[in-house]
């Protein structure tokens, strides 16, 4: 059965919030930020998660994500600004219940 999980993220005026995802709505960490309203409107997922912005940049501050960039996350962060070592789009992250206790980072806006 489909539960909640809870994800850390602090926003871009390093407030910490400590949020709870459903993982049976086929989420991913963008759609999470903008659900409540972490980032100012419009300054996130502006390409509406299709991998095509970086306005979804964050950090991941955590060794709970396992999965790696694809090649189109790749391509994307190639061309953004603020990119580290642990930069992931948001709209490539879904929400699922093996991420419980994410914590990350909204990068700075674009």
């Amino acid at each position: 059965m489909p539960q909640d999980i809870l994800i850390k993220i602090t926003d871009r005026e390093g407030v910490l919030h400590e949020v709870q995802a459903p993982t049976d709505m086929n989420l991913n960490v963008m759609e999470l930020i903008r659900m409540y309203e972490l980032a100012e409107e419009g300054t996130i997922g502006s390409c509406g998660g299709m991998a095509m912005c970086a306005s979804c940049q964050c950090y991941v501050l955590n060794d709970v994500l396992k999965t790696e960039r694809n090649d189109d996350e790749d391509a994307m962060l190639s061309e953004a600004y603020h990119v580290k070592d642990n930069s992931r789009l948001g709209c490539q992250i879904p929400i699922t219940e093996d991420i419980e206790g994410l914590e990350i980072e909204i990068a700075p806006e674009q």
